[in-house]
């Protein structure tokens, strides 16, 4: 292609005018109290902040700088940079003696008679422009998809901020995160970050909503103060499922929900509960782990099946190891092809925003008006459970005596609010029952429509009392058809055709009660059971 002879040439240029010295292919963000001795390359090409000529900087020598100067200051100082903040580069050099004081460009340096080390800086605006020519060239050609606006993704970056990782590699997991974000691409209609800090109490750095553009994403990245502490990721893990992807947060509906744990090492807690917690909540959890535990460490290991135990599934693909914070580079790309691969987000659909649920409610003579509201309030505290959306999981009721009443189908409402007034609007019938007739007509009329869709079919039965037709062939026909029933029985309804309605295992999926009272201790109950069905069927 055109541009890589473009790309050569300005390596060419920069090389002649630096003798042979290779800066970063991208200026790496720093605070304006950042000091050479705190970046970790020899030659390195930095992006100062805006208006640091106002922040209080320590600057010792002149042209040539103590490493314990501020980089920023120093290029300030010598008229490299202006207030607006731009991009630098700093090279190394041994330490001297004798740094000359001065006064220059509004910035005060200071004398040092000696010093170990030292660095000089220089302006890195031209080869900045030539980079967004590039930029603009290469706009047309075909990126990898991890450098494309086709990304559309909510990442929370777990990061470790414990004891283990210690204060020089959580400076280097930090650059990681922020190279990472570019590669990432994140932007308004991109993927957008936020950042939870694990170590003893885990702390929200930032969220998803507050930044949406690289730069403000890095410099926020770059302010995090390390705080140390035990390396509780388990904790760190169940924070962010409660508390991190809601809309007031920032988190986007009907895109994949992400959270990248960074782990040095190994955890001081126990991640299992926190991890199911948030597989539940539609949360692709990925781990990535650095240096692994020798195996002279194994013995001091907690749980060595952290990483099966954390991840969304452990297929190898929610999982990511990287030997060391050195050298990294080399794992940007093909960890941000994993974090926007939304095909193999498979902990997105969750039995929370995937399912049909149908309720088939017996409206017969015997169950009475004031009990008839019990079992209102018995499927409305179970349909508050679900996330029902256009795009989310969806609600049908059919009410029942010897004749059927479609009171509403899954098409019928998209929002919880309008779900919930529809059940509670539902008036009583009253007259006979017939139960295996009703099941028929749910299959045929309720379910059908959605056969084979993405969502998977659920039905609730409530009786109160013997059916006058049978009730074992049309549940098995439903069964068939991908339905999955739970009877739930009040007062007569006989056990038989309470089992022989439900699905297996029978023991799961049957529930009797003697009153209507007693119908909400299966409320949880029957939630949960959805979800493990939900989860054995995927």
């Amino acid at each position: 292609m055109a541009w890589r002879p473009m790309l050569a040439g300005i390596a060419a240029y920069w090389e002649a005018r630096t003798d042979g010295v290779h800066f970063s292919a991208a200026p790496i963000p720093v605070s304006c109290i950042t000091r050479g001795a705190d970046l970790t390359d020899e030659k390195v090409w930095v992006l100062c902040p805006v208006d640091c000529a106002r922040r209080q900087v320590t600057i010792f020598g002149t042209s040539v700088y103590a490493s314990v100067s501020s980089v920023c200051g120093a290029a300030l100082h010598g008229g490299v940079i202006s207030r607006s903040g731009q991009p630098i580069r700093v090279q190394k050099l041994p330490g001297q003696e004798n740094y000359i004081g001065s006064f220059a460009n509004g910035i005060k340096s200071q004398s040092l008679a000696r010093w170990i080390s030292s660095f000089t800086v220089s302006s890195g605006a031209t080869t900045l422009l030539l980079l967004k020519h590039v930029h603009k060239a290469t706009a047309t050609s075909r990126l990898p998809p991890t450098l494309q606006h086709d990304c559309k993704v909510d990442i929370a970056f777990l990061l470790d901020g414990s004891y283990n990782i210690g204060r020089r590699r959580f400076n280097l997991q930090k650059n990681f995160i922020s190279k990472l974000c570019v590669m990432l691409g994140i932007g308004p209609e991109g993927p957008h970050v936020g950042v939870v800090q694990a170590s003893e109490i885990p702390k929200t750095e930032f969220y998803l909503k507050n930044f949406s553009q690289p730069k403000d994403v890095i410099f926020a990245v770059k302010e995090m103060a390390y705080r140390g502490g035990n390396t509780n990721t388990g904790k760190a893990l169940r924070h962010t499922a409660e508390t991190f992807f809601t809309p007031e947060m920032g988190s986007r509906r009907g895109l994949p929900r992400v959270a990248v744990i960074f782990v040095d090492g190994w955890p001081s807690d126990d991640i299992e509960d926190a991890a199911t917690m948030a597989r539940e909540s539609g949360i692709n959890v990925f781990l990535v782990s650095v240096a692994k535990p020798t195996p002279e460490e194994l013995g001091i290991v907690q749980d060595r099946t952290f990483i099966q135990k954390a991840v969304c599934k452990d297929n190898d693909f929610f999982s990511f190891n990287m030997p060391s914070w050195f050298s990294i580079n080399k794992y940007l790309k093909p960890l941000s092809q994993r974090l926007c691969n939304e095909d193999q987000m498979l902990c997105s659909k969750t039995c929370y925003n995937s399912v049909n649920i149908g309720f088939l409610i017996d409206g017969s003579s015997s169950v009475g008006d004031n009990n008839f509201r019990l079992v209102l309030d018995f499927i409305a505290n179970i349909a508050k459970a679900f996330e029902i959306s256009d795009i989310g999981s969806r609600m049908g009721a059919i009410q029942f005596t010897y004749e059927q009443k479609t009171e509403f189908d899954f098409n019928t409402h998209s929002t919880k609010d309008t779900t919930l007034a529809a059940i509670y609007g539902i008036r009583y019938l009253s007259g006979g029952t017939a139960t295996g007739e009703a099941i028929t007509y749910a299959a045929g009329t309720l379910f059908k429509p959605h056969k084979g869709g993405s969502r998977r079919n659920f039905l609730i039965i409530i009786t109160d009392g013997q059916s006058y037709d049978d009730v074992k062939a049309p549940a098995v026909a439903a069964q068939n058809e991908g339905i999955t029933i739970y009877s739930v029985g009040v007062a007569w309804a006989p056990q038989d055709d309470l089992r022989n309605m439900a699905s297996e295992p029978k023991d799961s999926h049957t529930f009797f009660t003697r009153e209507f009272t007693g119908m909400h201790q299966f409320e949880q109950t029957i939630i949960k059971g959805i979800c493990k069905d939900f989860m054995e069927s995927h």
